[in-house]
This record gives structure tokens, sequence and C-alpha cells, in this order.
């Protein structure tokens, strides 16, 4: 599972040093144009995850799993042809449309097998592995220009896909239990995706998680920029991004030791309040006329940390009620998780001044935000532990 979701964040990450190249030689000449390339992915792998998870709740996870895999793969392959820019953005489009189902089946398939704060342990573990891919895509994408073309970063996302591909191939078991299977039928497809958004005690932590990952995003759309130019980290830049990047895989494995025994939503509470608070020092030293890497990096780092602790456990709290309905209700929660913090992550990307002072608000506003839409799921009581450690219900065999 973490490896299906890691080709996802390979498709984003491994590009970031070859950004200008990609711009320079398809002739982008908008000096953010540049970002289009990740933040396009974002937006369309969003919009995109409404479709796999209703279809896996009727045909299994497999089935749907492994079409996404072929487009995914199909899509890098065009990527690496493509001679004009829009035609890399198309390209771009179709390879999100693959790869939407990697983000959402994963988490179904956990909830099909996990409940309660097991669940959010098993998040967490996938994480770790996740994480390690936006420790390594940029190294491996400055690797690849060093000797070869950027269009070579794309026939590696090939490659990789067909290897993970393979392995799932062999390893996993289908997993929806047969009782769950629900009618294709788009008025019945609709219900269950809009009940998956009337539950008060999930829909704070769908919209939470949203804004503080579109805040990340806002990130990975500017960090060439921020990092390699404004603060002149140039071929260092890789080592930056793995450095905040491993943050958060140290967090998701901490919380994935931890989280059984204070539960998810104390964890999570916990790092969210501590997520402002740091948030708040970014702004301060943003703010300064002449703010530091130094300065810039540990704070973005700990940032990051913090949504290791909040991420997963969010995900988590969110999809508990819907077992019987996981694979639409997962589609819902990426769509928004995607589309809404693509969007948020591109209009802070768009907002780049040469400075660290839009992300630095952005990630302060989301935090704040998020804490509202948390306190509105919770009726204003945080750090509650809803399951009692070893009393979670764990979910059937299927």
């Amino acid at each position: 599972m973490a490896m299906i979701m890691a080709l996802q964040a390979l498709a984003i990450d491994s590009m970031l040093p070859a950004l200008a190249e990609i711009a320079g030689d398809l002739g982008a000449t908008g000096v953010n144009d540049r970002q289009l390339v990740v933040g396009v992915f974002l937006m369309a792998a969003g919009a995109c995850s409404l479709i796999p998870g209703a279809l896996a709740d009727r045909y299994g996870r497999r089935p749907v799993l492994f079409v996404g895999l072929g487009v995914y793969i199909a899509m890098s392959l065009a990527c690496a042809l493509v001679q004009s820019f829009p035609a890399l953005i198309g390209a771009r489009v179709a390879q999100a449309l693959g790869s939407s189902s990697l983000a959402v089946l994963p988490a179904a398939i956990v909830r099909d097998r996990f409940a309660g704060d097991r669940m959010a342990r098993m998040l967490s573990t996938i994480s770790v592995v996740f994480m390690l891919v936006p420790i390594l895509a940029p190294s491996l994408g400055q690797a690849i220009l060093l000797g070869a073309s950027w269009r070579w970063i794309f026939v590696a996302m090939a490659v990789l896909a067909v290897a993970v591909g393979a392995w799932a191939w062999l390893a996993l078991p289908e997993t929806l239990h047969p009782e769950y299977r629900q009618a294709i039928r788009p008025r019945a497809i609709l219900a269950n995706m809009i009940a998956s958004l009337k539950v008060r005690g999930s829909v704070g932590y769908i919209f939470g998680s949203t804004l503080v990952f579109g805040a990340m995003f806002g990130f990975i759309n500017s960090a060439q920029q921020l990092v390699g130019e404004h603060f002149a980290m140039g071929d260092r830049f890789p080592l930056v991004f793995a450095a905040c990047a491993g943050s958060m895989a140290i967090a998701s494995f901490t919380n994935s030791r931890i989280v059984e025994r204070f539960g998810a939503r104390r964890v999570s509470h916990s790092a969210l309040l501590c997520f402002i608070a740091v948030s708040a020092a970014q702004v301060w030293f943003a703010l300064q006329p002449h703010e530091t890497v130094g300065q810039f990096v540990p704070l973005m780092a700990a940032n990051m940390a913090l949504l290791g602790f909040v991420g997963a456990n969010f995900g988590s709290i969110a999809m508990q009620p819907f077992a019987e309905i996981a694979g639409a209700a997962s589609s819902v929660q990426a769509f928004l998780r995607m589309s809404l913090g693509a969007l948020i992550g591109a209009g802070i990307g768009r907002a780049y001044d040469g400075t660290s002072r839009p992300l630095a608000l952005a990630l302060f506003a989301s935090g704040l935000v998020a804490l509202g839409l948390v306190l509105f799921s919770e009726r204003g009581v945080l750090f509650r532990r809803l399951y009692p450690r070893g009393t979670e219900r764990p979910a059937p065999n299927p």
C-alpha cells in the first residue's frame, strides 16, 4: 500500500529539480508557469478521485487498482515524449487520472481490514514508507539530470510503476467484503458520497486536513524557487527538501508507535496546536527583512513533522464511520483533499513573490481554520478518546 501511494508522490516530487529545464526546453515563458507541471497534476488527481472509489465498491479493489496503474504507466511514457508545454500539461492530466486510484484505494483497503486506532497505526506505518519517496524523489530527479534529459525522469516513473504493479499482482488479495458490494447506480453512488459528508464527527477532519495539506502543497509548488533560488541553495535543494520530508517520515513512524497508546484524537489535536505555534514563528521570521535558510528550514521541517502526526490520524478518524461504503468515502475524501488542497497550493504558489511570506501566512491561516473545523466535529471538546486502547472492533476478515 505504501509503494502504491508513493507512485503518486513520485509523480509530484521527482521532477522538482527539473522544472526550470522543462519550462525552458518546452517554451514556457511565464515566471511561474513551471509550477503548472505540479499544480495541474494535483488538481486533476483530486478531481479524478471521485471515480475509482465507487467502482471499487462494486467491482473490487484489485481490478480498479490495476487499470489505474496501466494508465499511469502509459501516460508517464507519453510525458517523456511530448514536444510542447501544453502537450505535457495534457499528458499530466491523463497521468493524474491513473494515479487517482493509487491515492484512493489504499485507504479503502486498510479500512476493509482495520478499525479505530489500529487503523490509524496502520496508516502511519504506511506513511513511513510512503514519505521516503518525497525524501528520495528530488535526489532521483537530480541524479537523472546529471547524465540525461528530464524526459528520463518520466521513464523512471513508468519503470518503477511496472515493478510495484507486479508486486501487487502477486501479493495483494481482494479485500472488499462480498456483503459490502454496492450497485453501480448513479443515484446510489451519489447518495453514498453525500452520506460520507453528513457525519459531523468526520466532516471537520476532512476539511481540516484539506486546508493544512493544501498549505503543504503550496510549499511543494514553490519549493524549487523558494529554496533553490531565493535562499540560493541551488544543487543542494534536494537535500533541503529531503530534510523537510524526512522529518515527516520520522513523525509518521513515531505516530505508528504511540497512537494506539494515546489515541488518534489526542495525538493529532496536540500536533495541530503545535503546528499553529510553529506557523506563527514562520510568519514572524518571514516578515523580517533578511530571513535566512537557517531560520526557514528548521521551522518548515518542524511543521512537516507535525503534519506526520496530523495526516494519518485525521484520515483514520474521518474514515471510521464508513466500513460499508469505504470506497465511496475514500473517493470523496481524497477528492476534497487533493482538489481543494491543490487549488490552495496553486494559489500559494502563484502568490510567490520572492520571499517565504505567502507560504508562512498560508500555513498559519490554514492551521487556525483547521482547528475551528476540528472543534466543530468534536462539539468544542478536544483530546477525547472514543476508542480506549484495546477496545476497537476490527473489521471482519474478507
